[in-house]
């Protein structure tokens, strides 16, 4: 490598795909630094995934307690306290924090506190010292985005949520997406009343159509107040630190509002100006299949480039930067077939195609869907209920795509994403033996295509 440069790879974020990326380039024997401004792990570990999965553990206790009874399981004073919850989720993260910085510094990774800046095509300014790397790799990921309503300033967005000082007994959440979606059920099964606003006539959109409609059923049952094609139009300070939202429907007052109607790619003084790196229309960062922008030493992977914005798939695609630019062995990313969970209450497991995006793709397909109460409630008293769904393609049997939402849905999903990886097909599930009694055997024993 050319020596006058300070680094061969510079990364910009030290969120899951800047750690994998520099962490792997640094083990193939690349210099490499990592400029952090915030706390390592990014989103996903100190905002994101990790707290948001603790604080979903937390709010299924409640009805946990609920149906013990139906098995002869009696509690008295049974209580949620908020800040226990809270300050012991700060406590993990920040050990997990601590995790991020060994993994960093074992194979030699530099780490430089603070905010970096593209001068040039192979230049980063931190604070006042700048960098020559003879490659650079943007990994910022996303920030929250506010609408244009007024007093929109009074909202929280997911960063700020899991920190409340106090718990929020009145909470309008504002947005339909998998964020809004897991946070309403987070805080209605922690005790809040929750509404949850969205302006479209179903949330959830680019999901299978049943699911999200079956899943806004549950969520109802469960005491969630969903409003479709609904809006919030104003939000004002009212008495003791209350917000009184101003909505298509009335007024309505609340402890708190959190407002998740998305996130952008997170460039703001990123410097791109002083470079050829281009935007989408949509404002994310323009890649190749092997994350090189416009700008032939500068790389961007995960959130920012507006793919799939997942924890897993920014890591993917961080092993295949790394193997390509630092290994000699060029790889790109297999999008094919990504499971992911929506963790709602209940969640949503899927894999694959949704029915509406096979018909488009032109498949003739095959449905098989059921849904049943599952053997734990016929005894626990809950009327919850769950639903499976096949996608078949009519001519080759090959199943192209599995959804669910149900008790875990995505621990049943991910075993799902290998077979359909492998290519399976209907005829493959069917000779599969169910475990039984479980509610992941349905999958295996669906056999009337519905009608």
């Amino acid at each position: 490598m050319t020596q006058h440069f300070d680094y061969d790879l510079m990364v910009i974020g030290a969120g899951s795909g800047g750690v994998r990326a520099a962490r792997k380039s640094a083990e193939m024997g690349a210099r490499v630094a990592v400029v952090e401004e915030a706390a390592l792990g990014g989103t996903c570990v100190n905002v994101g995934c990790i707290p948001k999965k603790l604080y979903v553990y937390a709010s299924e206790y409640a009805a946990a307690w609920r149906e013990a009874e139906g098995f002869g399981w009696r509690a008295e004073g049974v209580s949620f306290d908020w800040e226990t919850l809270r300050d012991n989720k700060t406590k993990e993260i920040a050990r997990l924090n601590a995790i991020y910085g060994r993994l960093l510094e074992a194979p030699g990774v530099e780490i430089i506190e603070g905010h970096g800046r593209l001068t040039g095509a192979q230049t980063v300014a931190v604070g006042d010292k700048t960098y020559r790397a003879e490659k650079i790799l943007l990994a910022t990921g996303t920030w929250p985005a506010l609408p244009d309503i007024p007093g929109i300033e009074l909202a929280l967005t997911s960063n700020e949520i899991f920190d409340l000082p106090r718990f929020p007994e009145r909470l309008l959440i504002i947005g339909g997406g998998y964020i809004a979606t897991e946070f309403a059920s987070i805080f209605s099964g922690l005790g809040a009343n929750v509404v949850q606003s969205y302006r479209g006539d179903l949330f959830l959109r680019g999901f299978d159509h049943d699911v999200r409609q079956f899943l806004a059923e549950e969520m109802r049952k469960a005491g969630v107040d969903l409003r479709f094609n609904h809006h919030v139009t104003a939000l004002e300070s009212g008495a003791s630190g209350s917000i009184t939202a101003h909505l298509s429907d009335g007024e309505a007052v609340f402890d708190a509002v959190l407002c998740a109607t998305g996130r952008r790619p997170n460039i703001r003084q990123l410097g791109l100006e002083h470079t050829a790196v281009s935007l989408s229309d949509s404002g994310y960062l323009v890649v190749n299949e092997h994350f090189q922008t416009a700008e032939p030493s500068i790389y961007a992977l995960g959130d920012m480039t507006g793919g799939w914005e997942l924890t897993p798939v920014a890591i993917g695609e961080a092993m295949a930067f790394s193997q390509t630019q630092f290994a000699g062995n060029p790889q790109s990313m297999d999008y094919g077939c990504i499971p992911t969970a929506v963790f709602s209450q209940p969640p949503i497991g899927t894999v694959g195609l949704t029915e509406e995006a096979a018909e488009a793709a032109g498949h003739h397909i095959t449905v098989y869907q059921s849904t049943f109460r599952p053997l734990k409630h016929t005894v626990s008293g809950s009327e919850e209920r769950t639903m499976m769904k096949l996608i078949v393609d009519a001519n080759t049997d090959r199943v192209l795509g599995a959804h669910m939402v149900g008790t875990d849905a995505g621990e049943i999903c991910q075993g799902l994403g290998i077979a359909l990886k492998m290519g399976a097909t209907k005829a493959d599930f069917d000779r599969t033996v169910g475990i039984h009694p479980t509610a992941a055997e349905e999958f295996v024993t669906m056999r009337t295509p519905r009608s």
